[in-house]
């Protein structure tokens, strides 16, 4: 009997010793075999980065990593301990994919010249029509020199546009670009489409949004290259008063330029290239427009110095204007996307959009749940247009950026496209404060990709850092200082507070749930309706 009863115990006790071993030791230890080989904790944290075994690994095509696996945590002397050309040069940074077929590019090269050539025809039509006009008017016509360059950098941007990004990683064609914008003269000047499309419908009086806010110009090079010029509107030091209303904020332009290098640093590479600039607005915004209502918007304030303001976009006052100092005026000059003629695009309303009254709410800032409804909708419940709505989040939310109220995606590309990451000139306003309701696509769904999630945890580590690498990437800038010390600090903080949401979710969730591959293939509608 007592052997018998001994055996029992024995038997009880190796049972719970084996529940141990399988249900508490044996995860720990595969926890840290999997921590320890070729990622760290990075930081403070006890969430450690997700192995590098299927890492972004695509469905659509696959990757191979240019160099070894192993995660470098040296300085590398041949950058010079550049912690952004160190950033650049890891493995994360160095994935290769094969040649793009055609279909995954955005144009093809014969159909952009035949494009251009035919703008670059009317442009010299209508010089010649100014120069008649002028001589039958006895007035002096200064025409600029241009030239149409088929190797130009704003050509080769165009063309390397593709189903992934809007540029590659090493893409010559960029820096260049934002050479040009910095430098090459200007030969044309006038009010934007989307201000064009507004003029002449818009009752001043009924428009919550002060106008001189959202003046912009289109600027065209003697090469042909057009940028969108967003001037001056605060010193890099003012913040948005406490009382403003995120859509009467001021647009800023060194948001814009910020934001195109946090967008390059992030991998994402969804924000045309921006640079900053000093211009003589009349010698070359003044002296160069030929549209009568954009020239008659300047004048010369007490103060002697030269200014313009919207014609009766939003209001139409002078106390809106933007002036010179006395001529010298700088702002942020953003690279053209092709146009909707050869490049079509459409604008979708954001599934997280805000309010745009004093008192209105949004069904997301009241049901928690929100994320459930939307995955059930097309096309969110499937591919990785969700993801991408979060990866938009995660950017809006690191800039401070409230007002995504659209997003924009390529028409050739469908649900398979990313998301245009456009008009961020009201980020980097407040940067004691972090909105945490800009993470609600994160923070409701608890998804996120796991190439998004190694770059953020990445750039946590001391020898990259995300203030560090911004503040180095934007020395490259003609306006330096773009960011004063506390915003690079701010995007630090922000970092902290993206990867604890994602703990969070890890823990409730599991990471199987939470962290997904890259590029899943999504269903179409008729595909979905099919299955059903």
């Amino acid at each position: 009997m007592m052997r018998r009863d001994r055996l029992v115990l024995v038997a009880t006790l190796m049972a719970i010793l084996s529940a141990d071993l399988y249900f508490i030791l044996l995860p720990k230890l595969r926890s840290i075999v999997r921590g320890s080989g070729q990622f760290c904790s990075c930081g403070h944290s006890n969430f450690t980065l997700p192995t590098l075994e299927g890492l972004a690994t695509p469905q659509l095509f696959n990757w191979t990593l240019a160099s070894t696996l192993t995660l470098a945590t040296t300085t590398d002397p041949a950058h010079g301990g550049s912690k952004l050309g160190n950033l650049f040069a890891h493995p994360l940074y160095n994935i290769q994919t094969p040649p793009l077929e055609p279909e995954e590019k955005l144009l093809e090269g014969k159909q952009l010249m035949e494009y251009y050539r035919k703008k670059v025809s009317r442009w010299e039509r209508n010089m010649k029509l100014y120069r008649e006009l002028a001589a039958a008017s006895n007035t002096t016509l200064t025409q600029p020199k241009v030239t149409f360059d088929p190797d130009a950098s704003w050509l080769k941007f165009h063309l390397g546009i593709s189903r992934y990004a809007l540029y590659s990683r090493d893409d010559p064609a960029i820096p260049r670009l934002l050479e040009d914008m910095e430098s090459m003269s200007i030969i044309n000047a006038d009010y934007t489409d989307d201000e064009k499309a507004l003029k002449g419908s818009c009752d001043c009086t009924k428009v919550v949004k002060p106008s001189g806010h959202h003046l912009k110009l289109a600027l065209k090079m003697k090469n042909f290259a057009k940028a969108m010029f967003k001037p001056m509107r605060q010193q890099r030091d003012d913040v948005t008063p406490e009382d403003f209303f995120y859509f009467v904020d001021f647009q800023r332009h060194n948001a814009e330029i910020a934001a195109f290098h946090l967008d390059r640093i992030l991998d994402f590479r969804r924000v045309p290239p921006v640079a900053g600039r000093v211009l003589n607005i009349t010698g070359e915004v003044l002296q160069v427009t030929h549209t009568e209502d954009l020239r008659s918007v300047f004048f010369t304030s007490p103060a002697k110095n030269t200014c313009f303001f919207a014609k009766c976009l939003y209001v139409c006052k002078t106390e809106y204007a933007v002036c010179g100092n006395p001529d010298l005026l700088e702002g942020s000059l953003s690279a053209y996307l092709p146009g909707l003629s050869v490049a079509p695009r459409i604008s979708i309303p954001n599934p997280w959009t805000r309010s745009y009254t004093f008192t209105g709410r949004e069904e997301w800032e009241v049901n928690p749940f929100y994320c459930d409804n939307i995955k059930q909708l097309y096309p969110y419940n499937s591919g990785n247009r969700l993801l991408n709505i979060i990866d938009m989040s995660i950017f809006d939310f690191l800039t401070g950026n409230m007002d995504r109220h659209h997003y924009e995606i390529f028409t050739k590309f469908g649900d398979e496209g990313f998301l245009l990451h456009l008009d961020n000139a009201r980020g980097f306003g407040k940067h004691s404060q972090d909105e945490m309701s800009i993470l609600a696509p994160l923070t409701q769904c608890c998804m996120i990709k796991r190439s998004t999630l190694v770059r953020l945890q990445l750039l946590t580590r001391p020898e990259f850092r995300l203030g560090d690498v911004m503040s180095e990437s934007l020395r490259g800038d003609p306006l330096h200082p773009v960011l004063t010390e506390p915003h690079l600090r701010a995007l630090d903080r922000r970092l902290q507070k993206i990867l604890r949401v994602v703990r969070r979710c890890i823990r409730r969730l599991g990471e199987d749930e939470v962290i997904t591959k890259d590029f899943v293939r999504s269903q179409s509608a008729t595909e979905m309706t099919e299955t059903r």
